[in-house]
């Protein structure tokens, strides 16, 4: 588990390679990760925009940017949580993702929060570091 805290709110990250959805001989891997986000101060926030940086086994960094998570842009009072699964795939063994979530909270001006970086390793490439 990968956990980053910003202005008290904890975002944690579990990666999990799905081997029956990669494709070794075409440079096909897949990863799903599962992804908390806790209010843990003490006012009303909203995730507005997500900002990815993928960077593959190669150096080949891809940046994703939007709205929301999975199609939503939850609102999280303090004590709140809200989770999420998706998914990323790469044309190399191993990976590491990285990024942001642009929040508001109240009248005031937006702001980033953390996202931890965190690896994307398969089985078919031994571990190493990214």
């Amino acid at each position: 588990m990968y956990t980053a805290t910003t202005r008290d709110i904890t975002v944690r990250v579990q990666p999990q390679f799905l081997a029956e959805q990669s494709d070794p001989a075409t440079d096909q891997y897949f990863w799903l990760y599962s992804i908390t986000i806790e209010n843990g101060g003490d006012e009303t926030v909203q995730l507005l925009n997500r900002h990815w940086i993928i960077t593959n086994a190669l150096g080949h960094v891809e940046e994703v940017q939007g709205p929301g998570v999975v199609g939503e842009q939850p609102i999280l009072a303090p004590g709140e949580s809200f989770e999420y699964t998706s998914g990323c795939p790469l044309k190399t063994p191993s990976g590491i993702m990285a990024g942001t979530y642009e929040m508001a909270a109240g009248d005031g001006p937006l702001f980033d929060i953390e996202i931890p970086a965190f690896s994307l390793d398969s089985p078919y490439q031994p571990r190493q570091m990214n």
